[in-house]
C-alpha cells in the first residue's frame, strides 16, 4: 500500500500541471496583462496614452471583461510611434482591435488563432510585411482594414478563408498584387458588403466568383491598373450600391444593368469601354452619380435624368454628336454590325463623329454611300453580323484573316450590288449559302458543301482579282505623291504671315496606310485660300486644333539656330523629347523643344497643343514664355525663352553633383513666391482661370538672376465655369497628387495649391516628394513632414541641413512650414487659395514688384514682332542679361515610381509621372 501512494501523488501532479498549461496556453488574465506591457514597451512614446497603472484593464482606450480579460484596445489616431508585440495573438478573447492612423511600422505578427476577434483596424501606419496565416482561425472575424500601409508585395492568403462572417474587407493602396483572389465570391463570404481594393497592383480579368455575390461597395480602381477584360460579370452582383473601376484596362461594351437596382454610384472612367451606353444604366431608377469620362463609347451621346450627377467631359469618348440625339442612320447601321463582335477597341479608337464616309478606318464611299468595308485582320472575334445585309450599297466586303466563328449569315445574299467576299482564314463552318457574284474567297475555313472538308480546314475557294483596279491605284498615289511633294515645296518656301488656324486629324483611306491631313486656313503666303495638304505621313489621334498669330517658326530656322538638332546644344531630354539651346543670328538665346515623331501619340498631340493654346492666353513675368513654334510634317517643335540656371530641382537635389551652391533660405522664399504669383495668376488673374496639374521642382525655371518661372503646360486644363470641379484623365506626378485628385479624378485650382505645399517641403527640408532611398516610413514627404513638424525640435532636424539657421531664419522657416500644412490639407476646402500663400510669403520675403508695363504688353502678345524683337523685348520687360550661364537645363533623373512611365518635364530631365489627359 504504502508503495502506491507515491504514484498516486505523482499522477495527481501530472493532472494539475497539465491543467495549468491548458489554462497558460489558452490565455489568462496575467498572460494578457504581459502582453500589453510588452506593447507599451515597444511604443516610443507612449504618455499621451496614460498607461500608467499596473492593470492594464485600467489604462485608457483598453477594455476587459470581469476576469481581466483584454477585449478591446482602441489606440487608433494617437500619434504613436513603434511597433507591434510578436505574441500578440496570445490574447484569445481579443475582440476589436484599432490601431490606425499612427506611425507603427515593421512586420506585423501573425494574428492566427483570434477566433474571437471581430474588427481589425490597421489602415494608414508603415507596416512592411503580412504573414500568410494572419488570418488563420479567425472564424468570428467581420471588418478588415488594411489600407495605406507600405506592404511588400503580397497577395491576399488563403488563411482569409477562415474568416467566413467577413463583412469588410478593405485594402485599397496596400500593394497586394497578382490577379483577384476567387475567394471573394459569395461561395465563400456570403456576408461580404465592402470589397475596396483600389491602387493595388492587381491585374487580370474580374473573378467569375463575384457573380451573385453579396458585395455592396465595390473599389477597384486605380491610376495605371492592369485590371482588364470585361466586366459582364457585375451584371448579376444585384446588391451593388457603388461601383468604381476608373483608371484601369477593362474593354468591351457595358454589360446590363437592369438588375442592379440600388446602384448609386458608378464610376467607370479612364478605360477602354467602347459601345453603346446601354438605356439599361441610363434610366436606372436608383443611379446618382455616373462617370464614363476618358473612354471610347459610341453611338448617341445618353442622356441621363436631371438627378444623376455626370462627369462624361466633351471628346473624351467616340460619341456620334456632342450632345444626345440619334446618330445618322448608317453609323448605327455600322454600331448594329460590329456589336456582333464586341465593339472592337481599333473601330472605336477611330470611327468619330457622325459621317462614316469622312475617313472612318476600313470605309470607304462613293458619295454618301458606303461601298467597301475592309475589315482585313482586324483582330476580330464573334459572329459575321446579318444587320450587314441593311448596307445595300455595299460592293466589297473583306473580313478575311481574322478569327471570326458561326456560319456566313443568308441575309448576305441579298445584297444587290455585292461583287467580292472574302472571309478567308477565319473558324467559320457550316453551309455555305448561294452567292450571284464569282468574286467569293472561303479558303481557310471548316465549310461543309462543295467548297469544304466538312470539320477540316478549307483551302478551297473562288478567289477573282482585279489588275486594272490596282493599276488605277497606282497611278492615284503616285499623282498624290507628286501633288504633295510640290504643294509641301511652296509651303516651305515662306512662312505664314498672318493669324491663322492649323488643325490635325487624321487620314484614314480605307487601306492600311495612314495619312495626315492638315488644313491651314487664313491667309497664307498664297493669299486668302484654305489649303490641304495629304502626304503619307503617321499622324494617329483625334482633331487637333491650335489657335495663335504669328507665331509659326520655320524648320529651317530652328535647323540653323540649333546647329542642325546636334548633340553638343541638347540642355535636356523628355519622355516625349530632347529640347536644344538654340542662338539667333543677333546672340539672343532660345530653347526649342523638340517633339519625337516616334512617341507623338494623342497624349503627345494633347501636351503639345495644350502648351500652345495655354501660352498663347497667358503672359507673366513668372511662366516661361512661348515664343513660337513649328508644324513641318512629322516635326512638332516648341520655341521658348531660355532660362540659363535651369531647375529648381538641380539646386535642391543635385547640387553636390553639379558642383553648385545649394540654395540659400532667402533665395528659396523667393522662388517661393514667384511660383506663387505665376500659379495665383494662372487661377484667378488671367483671362481665364488655368489649372497647372504638375507643378513641381522640375517644372520651375531659374534666369540667370534665380528668379523662379513656371514651365510645362502640357496638362494645364481650363478650370470650369459655374462648377466646383471637373474631371480628368488622372496626370501628374507621384508625390505632388491631391489625394481628392488621385481618388476621383476630379480637379480645381486646389489641386496646384497641394501640390505648391509640397514644393514648399522641398524648399525647407531639401527632400524630394517621393524618396525611394528613404526608409519606408519617410519614404513619401508628406506624411514624413507632418509628423516632423508635431514638435521643434524634431522640426528642427527635418529643416536642410545646408540652411544657415539663425533665430530669425528659424522663424521664418517655421511660417513657411505652417503654410506648407495647410496647403496639403486632406480636404481641398481646408487649403487656401493662391492669394492667400502670396501675401504669406511676400510678408517673409524681399518685397519685388515688376516694372511699370501698359496692360497690352502684360496680358497680350504682339504678333507682328519678329522673333529676335519678341526675346530683346522679354529681357528688356524682365531685366534679364542674356547672357548665357555655364549651366545647364538638366539636373538628375527625379525618381517617383520606377514602375510608371516617363512623360516630357519642361526643359528638364526625364522623370516618372502618371500620364493621360
Amino acid at each position: 500500500m504504502k508503495s502506491k501512494k507515491p504514484h498516486l501523488s505523482l499522477v495527481c501532479f501530472f493532472i494539475l500541471f497539465s491543467n495549468v498549461v491548458s489554462v497558460y496556453s489558452q490565455g489568462s488574465a496575467a498572460t494578457d496583462a504581459a502582453v500589453m506591457q510588452e506593447f507599451k514597451k515597444q511604443i516610443i512614446n507612449p504618455n499621451p496614452l496614460n498607461w500608467n497603472d499596473p492593470d492594464p484593464c485600467k489604462w485608457d482606450k483598453v477594455q476587459c471583461t470581469k476576469d481581466g480579460r483584454v477585449i478591446r484596445i482602441q489606440v487608433g489616431d494617437q500619434g504613436l510611434k513603434g511597433t507591434l508585440p510578436s505574441n500578440i495573438n496570445t490574447l484569445t478573447e481579443l475582440q476589436v482591435f484599432e490601431v490606425q492612423r499612427n506611425t507603427f511600422t515593421g512586420p506585423l505578427p501573425s494574428f492566427s488563432g483570434l477566433n474571437s476577434l471581430q474588427t481589425i483596424l490597421l489602415n494608414g501606419n508603415g507596416f512592411t510585411s503580412i504573414p500568410n496565416d494572419f488570418f488563420q482561425g479567425m472564424t468570428n472575424l467581420q471588418s478588415v482594414y488594411l489600407d495605406s500601409n507600405p506592404f511588400s508585395s503580397w497577395t491576399v492568403p488563403e488563411s482569409l478563408k477562415s474568416a467566413t462572417a467577413l463583412q469588410i474587407f478593405s485594402a485599397y493602396s496596400a500593394n497586394i498584387t497578382g490577379k483577384i483572389p476567387d475567394l471573394f465570391g459569395g461561395n465563400t463570404f456570403s456576408s461580404l458588403t465592402t470589397l475596396h481594393l483600389s491602387f493595388n497592383n492587381l491585374e487580370g480579368p474580374l473573378p467569375s466568383s463575384f457573380s451573385g455575390s453579396s458585395i455592396q461597395s465595390l473599389w477597384l480602381n486605380s491610376i495605371r491598373g492592369k485590371l482588364n477584360g470585361s466586366i459582364d460579370v457585375i451584371q448579376n452582383m444585384t446588391r451593388l450600391t457603388q461601383l468604381w473601376f476608373s483608371g484601369n484596362q477593362f474593354s468591351g461594351p457595358l454589360p446590363d444593368f437592369s438588375g442592379l437596382t440600388q446602384l448609386e454610384d458608378c464610376n467607370l472612367r479612364d478605360n477602354s469601354f467602347t459601345g453603346l451606353v446601354p438605356d439599361s444604366l441610363v434610366n436606372l431608377p436608383s443611379l446618382k452619380v455616373v462617370n464614363l469620362t476618358n473612354n471610347i463609347l459610341q453611338g448617341p451621346t445618353p442622356r441621363f435624368p436631371s438627378s444623376v450627377r455626370v462627369d462624361m467631359l466633351d471628346n473624351t469618348n467616340s460619341f456620334c454628336l456632342s450632345q444626345p440625339g440619334p446618330c445618322d442612320s448608317r453609323v448605327s447601321t455600322l454600331l448594329d454590325v460590329v456589336k456582333d463582335v464586341r465593339y472592337p477597341t481599333k473601330f472605336a479608337e477611330n470611327w468619330k463623329g457622325n459621317d462614316p464616309c469622312s475617313r472612318w478606318l476600313g470605309i470607304t464611299c462613293d458619295g454618301e454611300n458606303i461601298t467597301v468595308l475592309n475589315f482585313q485582320k482586324s483582330g476580330l472575334t464573334g459572329i459575321i453580323s446579318p444587320n450587314l445585309s441593311s448596307i445595300t450599297s455595299i460592293q466589297r466586303l473583306i473580313l478575311a484573316d481574322n478569327s471570326l466563328t458561326g456560319t456566313i449569315p443568308n441575309e448576305l445574299t441579298l445584297l444587290p450590288n455585292l461583287t467580292e467576299l472574302d472571309v478567308s482564314n477565319n473558324q467559320l463552318y457550316g453551309k455555305i449559302p448561294q452567292f450571284k457574284s464569282s468574286m467569293v474567297n472561303l479558303t481557310n475555313n471548316f465549310f461543309q458543301g462543295p467548297n469544304g472538308n466538312g470539320n477540316k480546314k478549307s483551302s478551297t475557294g473562288v478567289v477573282v482579282g482585279s489588275v486594272i483596279g490596282g493599276v488605277c491605284g497606282a497611278v492615284a498615289v503616285a499623282g498624290l505623291f507628286v501633288f504633295c511633294l510640290y504643294r509641301t515645296k511652296r509651303m516651305r518656301s515662306g512662312r505664314v504671315q498672318s493669324p491663322h488656324t492649323v488643325v490635325i486629324h487624321p487620314h484614314h483611306s480605307g487601306s492600311d496606310q495612314d495619312a495626315v491631313k492638315i488644313t491651314v486656313a487664313g491667309s497664307s503666303v498664297n493669299g486668302g485660300t484654305t489649303e490641304t495638304y495629304s502626304c503619307g505621313s503617321s499622324a494617329p489621334g483625334d482633331l487637333h486644333i491650335v489657335e495663335a498669330g504669328n507665331m509659326v517658326i520655320s524648320i529651317q530656322v530652328l535647323r540653323n539656330v540649333t546647329n542642325n538638332f546636334s548633340e553638343e546644344n541638347i540642355l535636356g531630354r523628355g519622355g516625349f523629347g530632347t529640347v536644344y539651346k538654340g542662338e539667333l543670328h543677333d546672340g539672343t538665346k532660345i530653347a526649342v523643344k523638340r517633339m519625337e515623331s516616334g512617341v507623338m501619340s494623342e497624349k503627345g498631340l494633347d501636351e503639345f497643343t495644350s502648351e500652345i493654346a495655354v501660352l498663347t492666353k497667358v503672359r507673366h513675368r513668372h511662366l516661361v514664355a512661348l515664343l513660337g513654334y513649328c508644324l513641318d510634317g512629322n516635326e512638332r517643335l516648341l520655341v521658348y525663352e531660355y532660362m540659363p540656371q535651369g531647375t529648381v530641382s538641380r539646386y535642391l537635389f543635385n547640387w553636390k553633383e553639379e558642383g553648385i551652391k545649394p540654395l540659400e533660405w532667402t533665395r528659396r522664399l523667393i522662388i517661393a513666391l514667384d511660383v506663387a504669383r505665376g500659379v495665383e495668376y494662372l487661377h484667378g488673374l488671367a483671362q481665364q482661370s488655368f489649372i497647372h496639374r504638375d507643378l513641381k521642382p522640375s517644372n520651375i525655371l531659374l534666369g540667370d538672376d534665380m528668379r523662379a518661372k513656371v514651365a510645362d503646360f502640357g496638362l494645364v486644363r481650363l478650370a470650369p465655369e459655374g462648377k466646383t470641379s471637373l474631371v480628368t484623365r488622372l496626370a501628374g506626378t507621384f508625390g505632388y497628387l491631391a489625394p481628392e485628385y488621385a481618388v476621383t479624378g476630379r480637379v480645381t485650382t486646389k489641386i496646384d495649391v497641394f501640390s505648391f505645399g509640397v514644393i514648399l517641403m522641398e524648399l525647407i527640408t531639401g527632400r524630394r516628394a517621393l524618396d525611394e532611398s528613404q526608409p519606408e516610413e519617410s519614404m513619401h514627404l508628406v506624411p514624413w513632414f507632418r509628423r516632423m513638424h508635431i514638435n521643434k525640435e524634431t522640426f528642427r532636424k527635418a529643416i536642410d541641413h545646408t540652411i544657415d539657421l539663425d533665430e530669425d531664419t528659424l522663424a521664418s522657416v517655421s511660417k513657411v512650414a505652417e503654410l506648407a500644412g495647410h496647403c496639403c490639407a486632406r480636404e481641398p476646402h481646408q487649403r487656401p487659395d493662391m492669394g492667400h500663400a502670396v501675401n504669406v510669403l511676400s510678408s517673409l520675403a524681399e518685397l519685388w514688384k515688376p516694372a511699370e508695363v501698359d496692360e497690352d504688353e502684360i496680358y497680350g502678345i504682339d504678333y507682328d514682332m519678329t522673333l529676335p524683337q519678341a526675346v530683346k523685348k522679354w529681357q528688356a520687360l524682365e531685366g534679364m542679361s542674356g547672357i548665357d550661364g555655364s549651366s545647364s537645363y538638366i539636373g538628375s533623373s527625379e525618381n517617383t515610381q520606377t514602375s510608371i512611365p516617363t512623360r516630357p518635364s519642361g526643359f528638364a530631365d526625364s522623370f516618372t509621372s502618371v500620364d493621360g489627359r
